[in-house]
């Protein structure tokens, strides 16, 4: 298969420019396209076989269910039975953005897209790349991250291009992503609101107009949310969280090692592999993904992460996202 790559600016692009790329959603292919949090591999939400597709490509388990990306509120209306009132000051404050909402599911949402679950994930980007798609496709796009299952998610084109060219009918390159952590997942099915995976809006943000919200999630079965069961965003090389002095960490190992600190800490990794995180937790979380990439082509076999600091609406997120990389390897050095 020959993969079709474009390269659109998003501050400076037409809607004709997405003509193509919408064609590919309308007849059943699959689009690596840009949005805030990440690069997701899209297909046409309500056809099944084009939903299955991306399963068999990603490698992805098919009880991890997908997230339907909408360009408003009527299309969300069609794959939920109804809008929650806290839900729709949910989508008052924060669509679009990096907020992705559970809702009890209409006859429209695919079982192959919820998993076989009663409800639906859906979300509305703020990226005017994916904004302008699902507008041109005329449908829902399910949109899971443009990367094989388990590898650190896509923040550039150029890592979705490695994972899929030859294999995918289309991708969008817009440059780099503004977040580099996939959405805030919050269930609003259920009395209480639930955040089921930590995103760019954080609880904290969340309790501002619901101060019951609470993170759940967890036990067993299907999960409600992507992200929840399954080990994610690991690169080839072994991934250690270091609370403490990192320098310290290199005594304890013998193998080829990356370092990925805050900048002003660069001094310390002369002579090795150093991937700057940064300034603070925001920038730190916007470079995770592409530093993990990176640290694999630099031939890395042990990535040694500096804990994230703390400050910042991303810090749970990106403590969650670095945590499940290194399947919970927390090395605390004194």
């Amino acid at each position: 298969m020959e993969t079709k790559i474009f390269t659109i600016d998003p501050l400076n692009f037409k809607p004709e420019d997405l003509e193509y790329a919408a064609s590919v959603i309308n007849a059943g292919g699959l689009v690596g396209f840009p949005t805030e949090t990440v690069y997701g591999l899209g297909a046409d939400a309500d056809n099944e076989l084009a939903v299955k597709s991306i399963y068999k490509a990603k490698g992805r388990p098919s009880d991890n269910p997908l997230i339907v990306h909408v360009d408003d509120i009527a299309l969300c209306e069609k794959y939920v039975q109804k809008i929650p009132r806290k839900a729709e000051i949910l989508m008052g404050r924060f669509w679009g953005g990096p907020l992705t909402i559970i809702m009890k599911k209409s006859k429209h949402a695919k079982d192959c897209v919820t998993a076989g679950l009663d409800t639906v994930a859906v979300r509305m980007p703020s990226h005017p790349v994916a904004h302008e798609l699902i507008k041109a496709s005329k449908t829902g796009i399910v949109a899971p991250s443009a990367n094989i299952s388990g590898r650190p998610s896509p923040t550039v084109a150029e890592h979705v291009i490695k994972d899929f060219n030859g294999k995918i009918d289309c991708i969008i390159n817009s440059g780099a992503t503004r977040y580099g952590l996939e959405s805030t997942v919050i269930d609003m099915s259920m009395d209480v609101p639930t955040v089921l995976r930590p995103g760019a809006v954080s609880l904290e943000m969340i309790r501002e107009m619901f101060p019951d919200a609470v993170y759940g999630g967890g036990g067993t079965g299907t999960p409600k949310s992507p992200g929840m069961k399954y080990k994610h965003y690991a690169p080839k090389a072994k991934v250690t969280v270091i609370k403490g002095e990192i320098t310290k960490a290199f005594e304890k190992s013998a193998e080829n090692v990356a370092v990925i600190d805050y900048d002003y800490n660069k001094d310390l990794y002369k002579g090795k592999i150093f991937l700057p995180a940064g300034c603070d937790d925001s920038d730190y979380g916007a470079r995770l993904f592409y530093l993990l990439r990176k640290a694999d082509e630099e031939g890395a076999q042990v990535i040694f992460a500096a804990d994230p600091k703390g400050g910042s609406n991303v810090t749970d997120a990106l403590r969650n996202r670095l945590y499940k990389s290194a399947a919970g390897e927390i090395l605390v050095i004194e």
